[in-house]
């Protein structure tokens, strides 16, 4: 009996955990605040960027955390979903609309403005996306190549090739600062290049034209939950370059 009273008071305390991280820590923005869209990366859902949401918010922001099945569907297919998701929130009214992806969601971001230029647009960052290509997906055999087939159709088109989504994608028309992690923790050193976020190179973050650049010591996951990332994130945001 104590058994299973203690079980369901741990189910009970992480049901009640997940509802209380889900809920924005600051009040309701200003009725003239700026607006920030945030997109998750692959295999996540707007869960992950719950840190950066509570950050922007406390900045003054109003946001936007748009989920997307990333495993499931072509890049053309999640796209559609993102697209709809902006013009219904926010596209094209009198007030700033700021753009914020992590990995995947930074590419989704790109190829959006590659289509639509909402006529409030404001600035772009990127963080820990594979602009040039992830040179994981370029691999055909072994263990990488089993992760990224399981990751579904749109992770299998994110390699460096000609072909590729990334490569699919215009240069910025926009004001955009690129974040790249530089913390591997030897974890994918085998297919990566140094340095690298163990997911993404910082050769591969890095996009011509882009406005300012800067790199942390953080893993890719570590992007989205980072007290300095999330400051330098607000700061070119605000201001349009990460320095002080």
């Amino acid at each position: 009996m104590k058994r299973w009273l203690g079980a369901a008071l741990f189910v009970v305390a992480g049901v009640i955990t997940a509802y209380v991280l889900t809920q924005p820590i600051f009040d309701e923005p200003a009725a003239d605040a700026e607006q920030v869209i945030l997109l998750h990366g692959l295999g996540r859902s707007e869960t992950a960027m719950l840190f950066l949401e509570n950050e922007l918010a406390g900045a003054g922001y109003e946001v936007h955390n748009i989920g997307y099945p990333s495993n499931d569907g072509t890049p053309e297919a999640l796209l559609k979903r993102v697209t709809e998701a902006i013009d219904r929130c926010c596209a094209n009214n009198d007030r700033p609309l700021h753009f914020v992806g992590h990995s995947l969601g930074g590419l989704l971001v790109r190829a959006y403005l590659d289509r639509a230029i909402p006529s409030n647009l404001g600035r772009v960052v990127l963080l820990g996306t594979p602009n040039k290509g992830s040179e994981l997906a370029d691999q055909t055999d072994g263990l990488a190549a089993i992760l990224v087939e399981y990751a579904g159709p749109t992770a299998q088109l994110l390699g460096t090739g000609p072909d590729s989504f990334p490569a699919s994608i215009g240069p910025p028309h926009y004001p955009v600062g690129v974040i790249a992690g530089t913390f591997d923790g030897g974890i994918s050193n085998e297919w990566l290049p140094l340095p690298n976020d163990s997911m993404v190179s910082l050769e591969s973050a890095k996009l011509e034209g882009m406005t300012d650049f800067a790199a942390f010591n953080v893993t890719h996951w570590g992007l989205r939950n980072d007290s300095d990332v999330a400051a330098a994130t607000i700061r070119f945001l605000q201001q349009g370059s990460f320095g002080d």
